[in-house]
């Protein structure tokens, strides 16, 4: 591809150019140049200068094929200054130009456009699936030396997978066809045949396939809010476990191991009293019962209703007389009982009390327990 020889003058030129461009060792460059064959159709030659900005610099150019030098028809302009020019190429010659400002040579280059080049990128990619494997195929290059990438992914991968051949017939193993695949291609030149300085291709537009149909889209942003549902609703489910297995272990232990009630509420005084010593406690305990029960009986046996009832038994049976208890019947009174009853008379020295037809008479030192 480079079998062409420089005539003297253009070799004497590329020197030039050498010297002018890179300038003293460790000083700074007058200008940066980049140089990009688009596809062996245009050039496009741009700089950067570091010591001239704000200054309309003239490009001068000259192709092997040309017969003479000519000045830059269609410059490319930054904030109203030339920045660089586009230049029309038919196939890889060697391009001579320099960068002037007024009639100062700033910068001087020959160059093949080869070792510039960024290859157009594939068009009209077309499928083929078998089984677990897809065969993706264009168009090729009118040139060679070239390799054409191919990089596919599914919707759970992360980061592209590529595929390289010589040819664009490239062939990718252990596919699923269920699964929706994004593909997409570009061109690259081989560094021993064109250098290191080339560009590779614009990747062409990605394609979506699916069972061997070509899609509009992978829903690739439908599955990323699935995939949060799906995961809230795990973590929803988990916590709900945790708590239910929380209240379902709680219940356990009350089951086997029960809460035992404080003894100083049930056994008052056990403690503050008798130091813990429950025979004390419950010696202490059953006197005071005791006691407490026998003065419950005495209040609850009032002898108010016992008392109507003997009374009312002993009118019965007993004839109306004005004897009682205190008023006992004499030994004549005892002989002749058809005879008119005699009238008691009561004791002297006392307060008679009269109560269910009885007569008491009380003294000083005399109660009553009714």
């Amino acid at each position: 591809m480079r079998t062409a020889f420089l005539p003297c003058a253009a070799a004497a030129l590329f020197l030039l150019g050498r010297a002018t461009a890179s300038g003293d060792a460790g000083q700074e460059p007058v200008l940066q140049v980049r140089i990009i064959n688009f596809n062996f159709e245009t050039v496009r030659v741009t700089w950067s200068p570091s010591r001239y900005s704000g200054t309309n610099l003239t490009f001068v150019y000259k192709l092997s094929s040309d017969e003479a030098s000519r000045p830059c028809c269609n410059y490319i302009v930054h904030e109203s200054y030339t920045a660089g020019c586009l230049l029309e190429a038919r196939k890889d010659e060697i391009l001579c130009f320099s960068l002037g400002n007024g009639t100062d040579i700033l910068f001087q280059k020959c160059e093949w456009i080869s070792a510039y080049l960024k290859p157009s990128s594939p068009e009209d990619l077309s499928f083929r699936w078998h089984e677990d494997a897809v065969t993706v195929t264009c168009s090729d290059l009118p040139y060679k030396r070239l390799l054409y990438e191919i990089q596919y992914k599914s919707v759970f991968d992360t980061e592209w997978l590529s595929k390289e051949g010589e040819t664009c017939n490239v062939t990718m193993q252990g596919l699923d066809s269920e699964k929706c695949y994004f593909f997409r291609a570009r061109v690259k030149t081989l560094e021993s045949s064109y250098g290191s300085d080339t560009y590779p291709s614009d990747w062409s537009k990605v394609t979506h396939q699916q069972r061997g149909e070509l899609r509009d889209s992978c829903q690739e942003k439908k599955l990323f809010p699935k995939f949060i549902l799906i995961c809230g609703m795990i973590a929803l489910l988990t916590v709900s476990l945790l708590l239910l297995s929380l209240w379902k272990v709680r219940r356990l232990h009350k089951c086997l191991m029960p809460s035992v009630p404080d003894p100083k509420l049930t056994f008052p005084g056990l403690f503050e009293l008798h130091r813990g010593n429950f025979q004390e406690w419950i010696k202490d305990t059953q006197n005071v019962s005791h006691v407490a029960k026998t003065e419950a009986t005495e209040q609850e046996c009032v002898p108010e209703e016992t008392l109507v009832v003997q009374l009312q038994k002993a009118e019965d049976e007993m004839p109306i007389v004005t004897t009682g208890p205190l008023c006992p019947p004499t030994e004549g009174e005892e002989a002749s009982r058809d005879a008119s009853p005699v009238a008691c008379q009561p004791p002297q020295g006392g307060e008679v009390v009269s109560l269910g037809g009885f007569t008491f008479v009380m003294t000083d030192n005399s109660y009553m327990l009714l």
